[in-house]
């Protein structure tokens, strides 16, 4: 059975048409998928998945990781009243990072949305055309949310920069312990403003407590996981670059 010559027509409406005609040596048809794909939206909607996928799950595990040493190493115990402590913002901080991989989820979807339908491979597809009044403003509305949401995540990738400095200081002052025996170090959460003044939050290299922090797996990996969150969040700043772009050379086309 000869196949059918390739129509750009049937390649818009039938997906499937098009796969069957490739399978049987249509090369035309093969090009015209390849060229209908968004390669800078798609580009940007696996880097956007992978930052958020990466800052929330790293992000999470690690305020969980604090948790359990703040707890277990300088025992702060959780406020038994409705007061805003340490604990009920790691709290909230969760619920945030909840909310941001959702909210992400669905704007991902909405980039590669916007990314096929204002492809040039779809214009020539069903021909010269321009850009309506309402085309264009919503156009400019999502280049004014990517921008929006880009400095957002320049302000979260500030804000995990803060942890990451917090975690190093005390890292290193382990380090530092380990080669100045003689040297008394401690760490006081109080410089942090991880508790309050009136709060004696103090681990000492002389003690026990502090030893057992130094050497614990969970100050390690829960550094480790707020670097990769940093990461993630700066990953994220880099697709919302993308985007802004894309979106303008889209509506000055």
């Amino acid at each position: 059975m000869q196949a059918e010559p390739c129509s750009g027509r049937r390649f818009g409406s039938e997906l499937c048409s098009c796969v069957l005609l490739c399978s049987v040596g249509c090369s035309e048809c093969c090009i015209k998928c390849l060229s209908g794909i968004p390669y800078a939206s798609l580009i940007a909607t696996v880097l956007l998945y992978a930052g958020v996928a990466l800052f929330c799950g790293c992000g999470h595990e690690a305020l969980s990781g604090t948790v359990t040493i703040l707890q277990n190493y300088f025992e702060v115990v959780r406020s038994p009243l409705d007061a805003l402590d340490v604990f009920t913002i790691i709290d909230i901080l969760k619920y945030v990072i909840y909310g941001v991989a959702a909210a992400f989820f669905v704007y991902g979807i909405l980039l590669m949305v916007e990314g096929f339908f204002t492809t040039g491979a779809i214009r020539d597809l069903y021909g010269d055309f321009k850009i309506t009044t309402c085309g264009r403003c919503v156009s400019a509305w999502f280049i004014m949310l990517t921008y929006i949401f880009m400095l957002a995540w320049l302000g979260v990738t500030a804000f995990s920069s803060l942890p990451v400095f917090m975690y190093f200081n005390i890292w290193n002052t382990c380090q530092n312990v380990t080669a100045l025996e003689s040297t008394k170090l401690c760490i006081d959460l109080r410089q942090f403003g991880i508790v309050t003044l009136s709060e004696d939050r103090i681990v000492c290299s002389n003690m026990d407590k502090f030893q057992e922090l130094c050497k614990s797996s969970e100050l390690d990996l829960t550094f480790h996981l707020f670097v990769c969150a940093l990461a993630g969040a700066g990953a994220a700043v880099i697709a919302m670059c993308v985007c802004v772009s894309v979106c303008v050379s889209v509506l000055c086309v």
